[in-house]
Parts: structure tokens; C-alpha cells; sequence
């Protein structure tokens, strides 16, 4: 339990006497039973006593730990404005067409591409660290986003909400894209390669699984260099240092 005494921080051994359930308003403790709680103080255990009904115990502020999970929830929730994007390049390979999304030059959206098509290359650029992405078609630069009919569409522009898909890893291992605007659409395609409403999808549907894969002839990591010995000439400074270092003695 962290508290504050006078505006200075202090450390609070775990000794609790006459123990009564209480709950301290304004904080997130729910279950502290203590009438009595010993603060060490500059190296001695001074006794406090609580107040019930109220967050002050005499001068010292219960301060309640931070709640790692709702602050990811939250920032997820809007776009990050000063993080670098991460930039990726790779294909969506669809588990019912058996070919890869691809984004027309006339905005139109369909999972009908052959493995290394120009228009199958995407550009996934993130938007939070909460895995939502933005999808770019590399050939004509158009977003994949959701109208609110649930169809996929491309547009030019692809900063609305509507145009931002959150990655859901599955358990069988494929990817499904839930639209960020729509909570429970998700982009899918039916064996004709053609798109699914996003109203009539669901995320145990093979519709809605992708895998992703990289375009063919897509290296993962630029080729290694071979290291290079570099012979500068000596400087006054390093001819010294050599002329004067001790001889072997014979």
C-alpha cells in the first residue's frame, strides 16, 4: 500500500491491529480490515488510526496502484498522435477464397488476387498499440474502410475511425480485422472471393480468417554486408603512443 504523509512519500510495514472490514472512499483497496496501521517514519514504526467512511487516515493519503489494463483500453480507444508508425508490407491471404485481398484502382475491394499481384500488396500502418492498423493498397494508395452498411469500400483518405481495423489474433492461429467505428463487423469474403457484409459476420466464421504472407520476392531483412577493415593513417598522437611502448626484453 503506498502512502503519503505531508506531501512526502513513506513506506508502510504490513502491521495491522483490531481488524474491521472498511472501505476507504476514493480509492480502489476493497478490502482493508485494520482500525490501526504503523508507518515507518525516518526508520521508527509510528501507529495511525483510520477513519472510517473517509480517505483521510490523520494527514496520510491512501494512493491506489495504477490500473495498467484500463489505460491500455482507454488509448486504445483514440488514435496516437506522437508515436512512430510502424510501417509494414505483406498480403492477406483469405482461408475461403484460397486468394489474397487486393484494392482496385476503381476502389473496389475483393479477395480474388494471385500470390505476388501488384494490387495484393498492402501497407499496414499502425494507428495505437492496441493492434489497431490501417490497410493501404501499395499499387493505388486507396484504404480499406467499412461504410455503415457493413461493405467494404476504398477511399483516398483514410483517417476516419472507419477505416481502422483491430488485428484479433485467433486460436487457430489466422487473423481476423474487427472495424474500429462498427464494434462486431468484421472484414470478410465469401469462396468467390467476393466481400461479406460486416453486420451479417461473426468472428468463428471462416469468412472473417485471414493469414498474412509475404509478397513474393519480399526479402524480410535487407542482405548482410561483409565486415571491412578501414586502414587509417597514424596521427602524431598514435605514432607516439607506439614509438613508446615498452620493447620485449630479449
Amino acid at each position: 500500500m503506498g502512502l503519503k504523509m505531508g506531501g512526502e512519500a513513506v513506506r508502510s510495514e504490513a502491521f495491522f491491529m483490531h481488524c474491521h472490514p472498511m472501505k476507504l472512499k476514493g480509492t480502489n483497496l476493497l478490502n482493508i480490515c485494520s482500525e490501526y496501521v504503523f508507518i515507518n517514519v525516518r526508520g521508527k514504526l509510528k501507529p495511525f488510526r483510520l477513519k472510517r467512511g473517509t480517505g483521510d487516515i490523520l494527514g496520510v493519503t491512501v494512493q491506489s496502484p495504477p490500473n495498467f489494463t484500463q489505460h491500455v483500453r482507454e488509448q486504445s480507444l483514440v488514435t496516437d498522435q506522437l508515436s512512430r508508425r510502424l510501417v509494414r508490407t505483406y498480403q492477406l491471404y483469405s482461408r475461403t477464397s484460397g486468394k489474397h485481398v487486393q484494392i482496385l484502382d476503381n476502389k473496389k475491394i475483393n479477395a480474388m488476387a494471385e500470390d505476388g499481384d501488384a494490387h495484393a500488396k498492402l501497407i499496414v500502418e499502425t494507428d495505437t498499440f492496441g493492434s489497431r492498423v490501417r490497410i493501404k493498397g501499395a499499387e493505388t494508395g486507396f484504404y480499406i474502410c467499412m461504410n455503415k452498411k457493413g461493405k467494404l469500400i476504398g477511399k483516398s483518405n483514410g483517417k476516419g475511425k472507419d477505416c481502422v481495423f483491430t488485428e484479433i489474433v485467433l486460436e487457430n492461429n489466422y487473423t481476423a480485422l474487427q472495424n474500429a467505428k462498427y464494434e462486431g463487423w468484421y472484414m470478410a469474403f465469401t469462396r468467390k472471393g467476393r466481400p461479406r457484409k460486416g453486420s451479417k459476420t461473426r468472428q468463428h466464421q471462416r469468412e472473417v480468417h485471414f493469414m498474412k504472407r509475404l509478397p513474393k520476392g519480399h526479402q524480410t531483412t535487407e542482405p548482410h554486408r561483409r565486415f571491412e577493415f578501414l586502414n587509417y593513417p597514424f596521427n602524431r598522437r598514435s605514432k607516439r603512443t607506439r614509438n613508446s611502448s615498452p620493447k620485449p626484453s630479449p
